[in-house]
């Protein structure tokens, strides 16, 4: 795959990744826990379950791209367990002129 195709499919797993984590958060859960409805539960659960699969796989494949070093690539990986911090690689750590 080409660099600019692979960084274009990287920033839109970012963003992804982020708006399935804020669907799931503030959406689902609190529907799922104050009105006892699971109807969106399972479904926005497998969508984030999706986009965080794929921002890992495309860390490991844009890590040559950004020539990330071993401190800045852990740094990727674990942001993907935290709530919104793919958005924060997106706009620091992936536009830092590294090229």
């Amino acid at each position: 795959m080409r660099k600019i195709k692979l960084e274009k499919y990287f920033n839109i797993a970012c963003y992804a990744e982020c708006v399935s984590c804020f669907l799931l958060f503030l959406v689902a859960m609190p529907l799922k826990y104050f009105l006892q409805n699971t109807l969106l539960m399972i479904p926005v659960g497998m969508i984030h379950g999706l986009f965080f699969t794929v921002y890992i796989i495309l860390s490991f494949r844009v890590r040559k791209i950004y020539k990330w070093d071993d401190e800045d690539f852990v740094f990727v990986l674990m942001s993907a367990f935290f709530p919104f911090a793919t958005l924060w690689v997106e706009k620091k750590l992936a536009k830092t002129n590294r090229k």
